[in-house]
Formats: C-alpha cells, structure tokens, sequence
C-alpha cells in the first residue's frame, strides 16, 4: 500500500514537471494543459481500480489506450505530431503510477526516462534548422525544378521534400507542403534589423 502511494505521488509529480516543466513553456497552448493533466489522472485512477480488482491488467491496459486513441481521433482542434507525443506520454507517466510491480524505483526510473526523452527530443535545439510548412504561392508551377528553385530563394533554405497539393492553371496559384532546412544565414538575425516590427519611428 505505501509503494503504491509513493508511485501515486511520483505520477503527480511527473506529469506536472512534464505540462508545466516542459509542454506549456515551449507551446503555450492553454487547452491542452487540462487534456495532459485530465487524461494522466483519469488513466491513474481507472487502472488502479481495475488493478485492484479482478480484472485483468491487459484489459486495463487496453481500455486505457482505446480512450486516449479515441479522444485523439474524435478531436475538434488540431493536433501536431509533438502534442500526440506529450498524450502518450501522460498516459504512460499514468499507467506506470499505477500499475504494481516488485520495485518502486523501476516505475520511478522509467517515468523519469519518459521526461528526458520528451525533453531532449522536443528540445528547441533538436534539428533546428528543420522546417515544414503549408505555402500558397501566387503562380502555376507545372515544372518540378523551377518550383524547388523558386522556393529555396524564397524560403532562403534547401528543399528536401515538396509536395504539390494544388495547382490552379485558373488563377495562377500553387498550394504546396514542403519541408526545408534553412541555411545559417536565415537563423542568424538581421542586426540591422528593428527590434520590434511594429515600433513606431
């Protein structure tokens, strides 16, 4: 009983250093701070009542897993690739706090190497210069080349990838998702450069 309070208290504490150590500094998205918490809990509290009882841990598991699936396929809002992973993460940090195993320190050891890998691989630093966007560009490229040559001086990067969504002979406009790495020169700023945009001379 007082592992299992320990595991309870080293959940808690787990997922706050991830929504509030991590998530919410680097995202800033408000709404999904009450989803991580809510769904950390909720998997805490739910496997532990059938961890107690007589049904089996698997079942658990699974019913675990199919909530969290179903509230990421039924969303209203979108969701990045990353804010998938902080999900996951937070139903893993809640599993683990409450399913019982031989030693307090393994759980405990696992949910800590769930916080450095969501620090170290969402970390600013981590592949910087990588980007991906979704452009609009105002003419009609049927010409595979010239539409990466026209978005490397655009973008200031190299293309590694680019898709052409659609194209529009009508009004001469192309939709593309390409993905780039911008060159040292784009990252470095401009110290001629104001401030702020909006500054008033």
């Amino acid at each position: 009983m007082v592992a299992q309070l320990v595991l309870f208290a080293i959940d808690i504490c787990a997922v706050v250093l991830l929504v509030f150590g991590l998530y919410f500094p680097r995202h800033r998205r408000r709404d999904l701070v009450v989803s991580y918490l809510g769904v950390n809990i909720g998997v805490l509290a739910v496997a532990s009542a059938l961890s107690a009882g007589n049904v089996g841990a698997g079942l658990g598991l699974g019913m675990a897993l199919f909530g969290v699936l179903s509230i990421i396929r039924l969303r209203s809002t979108e969701l990045d690739q990353h804010e998938v992973a902080y999900y996951f993460s937070a139903l893993a940090l809640g599993i683990l706090g409450a399913v019982s195993t031989t030693s307090v320190w393994l759980s405990g050891g696992m949910m800590a190497l769930i916080l450095v890998v969501m620090f170290l691989g969402d970390h600013r630093r981590l592949l910087r210069h990588y980007r991906h966007q979704i452009l609009v560009l105002d003419s009609a490229f049927t010409d595979h080349v010239a539409l990466v040559a026209h978005l490397e001086q655009l973008l200031d990067a190299r293309v590694h990838a680019v898709t052409v969504q659609r194209l529009d002979l009508v009004n001469e406009t192309t939709v593309v998702d390409v993905r780039y790495a911008l060159t040292d020169r784009a990252l470095t700023p401009d110290p001629e450069a104001p401030a702020h945009a909006g500054a008033r001379p």
